[in-house]
C-alpha cells in the first residue's frame, strides 16, 4: 500500500477530474475534453472491481475468503480474471525487488496494527504489538494454469505495495486504446500516463509530508510514484507504526526515509522500487543505483539523496549542500 505524495503541477495542468475509491482520492488529467468523462466513469469502474477482489478490508472480497481458507490449513481457491492478473503483478513485483515487496505480509500488516481501514486504525488509542509478523513468503503462493490459487497456512495476501500502481498503469492503457488524446492517471499518487503527451510533458509536484512542494519534475512516456512511511502511521505500545514491512523480519520497517520517489517503465516498478528503497533503509541507494533507478530519497529531517540522474532539487534551495547527496 504505497502511501504517496507525488502530486500534479496545475500551471500546466490539461483538463482534470477527481473521484474518491479504495480509501483515498483519485484524478485523471487528459489533453482532450471529451474523454474526461468517461475516462473518470471507467476508472471508477475498474477501481470498483479491484476492491471487491482484493481488498483486506472486505470480508466478501476474493482475498479474504482466500485467507479465511488458509487460518488453519494449506488452502486453495480459483481465482477471477481480475484477481489472477492482480497476483500476476504482485509476483512481478516480488521477483524484480528480490523479495523485498513481498505480498504474503497482510498476517504481519494485522499483526502490526493495521487489520482494518486506516481511519479505524488511526482513532484507536494505542495497539498492543503481541507478536512478531509472520510473512510466508511470495514463492509459496502458486497458481496452476486452470487459474487455481494454493497458499500455506496462515496466508493473508496484501496487495497494497502493488494494486493501485498496477490499477493506474491498467487505466492508463485502457483509456490510449479506447478514447482519443493523452491521459494521466494518479491514483493516490501512483502516477502512469499513455497517448499523447503535452508539449512540455507531464509536470508531476513532488510533496512532502506536510504538503510542501519540494520540486517540479516532467515525465513523457513514463510513471511515477513516491511511497512514504509518514503518511499511513499509527501509535502502538512499541511506538509510531507504518504501513511498510520488512518481509525479511516481519516487522514494519525503520523510518530511515520518510519518503522515496521513483521513475519507471510502468507505475508498478516505479511503486516496487519506491516502497523497496524503505524497507533497504541506508541500502536503498546502492539498490537503485545498481539497477539504474532514478530515485528522490527523502530523509525524516528533509535532507535528500538523489540517484541515477534525478533532476537536480531545485525547490530545495534551503537546504544546506552537504545535505544533498547523489548517487551515479
Amino acid at each position: 500500500m504505497s502511501s504517496s505524495t507525488a502530486v500534479l503541477d496545475r500551471s500546466s495542468a490539461p483538463i482534470s477530474g477527481t473521484f474518491r475509491a479504495i480509501g483515498t482520492s483519485h484524478e485523471i488529467l487528459v489533453t482532450r475534453p471529451e474523454a474526461l468523462a468517461p475516462a473518470l466513469r471507467y476508472a471508477q469502474e475498474h477501481l470498483a472491481a479491484v476492491d471487491a477482489a482484493c481488498s483486506r478490508f472486505r470480508s466478501d472480497s476474493e482475498i479474504s475468503r482466500l485467507a479465511d481458507l488458509a487460518a488453519d490449513a494449506d488452502a486453495w481457491c480459483y481465482g477471477s480474471p481480475l484477481l489472477l492478473d492482480y497476483l500476476a503483478a504482485a509476483q512481478h513485483g516480488a521477483r524484480i525487488s528480490d523479495g523485498l515487496v513481498d505480498f504474503t505480509v497482510g498476517t504481519a500488516l494485522v499483526d502490526a496494527g493495521y487489520d482494518a481501514d486506516l481511519d479505524t486504525v488511526v482513532a484507536r488509542d494505542h495497539f498492543l504489538v503481541a507478536a512478531v509478523g509472520q510473512v510466508p513468503g511470495w514463492q509459496r503462493v502458486t497458481v496452476t494454469g486452470s487459474g487455481r490459487i494454493n497458499v500455506p497456512q496462515g496466508t493473508v495476501l496484501d496487495f497494497g505495495a502493488t494494486a493501485k500502481a498496477h490499477a493506474a498503469d491498467m487505466i492508463a492503457r485502457t483509456l490510449a486504446m479506447r478514447l482519443p488524446g493523452g491521459f494521466l492517471v494518479n491514483l493516490g499518487g501512483d502516477i502512469a500516463t499513455s497517448g499523447e503527451t503535452p508539449a512540455d510533458g507531464w509536470n508531476i509536484g513532488i510533496e512532502a509530508a506536510d504538503g510542501t512542494l519540494r520540486q517540479v519534475v516532467a515525465i513523457t512516456d513514463q510513471a511515477i510514484t513516491t511511497s512514504s512511511t509518514q503518511k499511513r502511521t499509527w501509535t502502538t505500545d512499541a511506538g509510531i507504526a507504518n504501513h511498510i514491512i520488512d518481509p525479511r523480519t516481519g516487522r514494519v520497517v525503520e523510518r530511515v526515509w520518510g519518503q522515496a520517489s521513483c521513475v519507471a517503465a510502468t507505475a508498478l516498478e516505479a511503486n516496487t522500487a519506491s516502497t523497496a528503497a524503505l524497507v533497504l533503509g541506508t541500502e536503498a541507494p546502492y539498490w537503485l543505483a545498481d539497477r539504474g533507478i532514478a530515485a528522490r530519497l527523502e530523509r525524516l529531517d528533509g535532507s535528500v539523496v538523489t540517484v541515477t540522474g534525478w533532476p537536480d532539487d531545485d525547490a530545495v534551495e534551503s537546504l544546506p549542500a552537504e545535505d544533498k547527496e547523489s548517487y551515479r
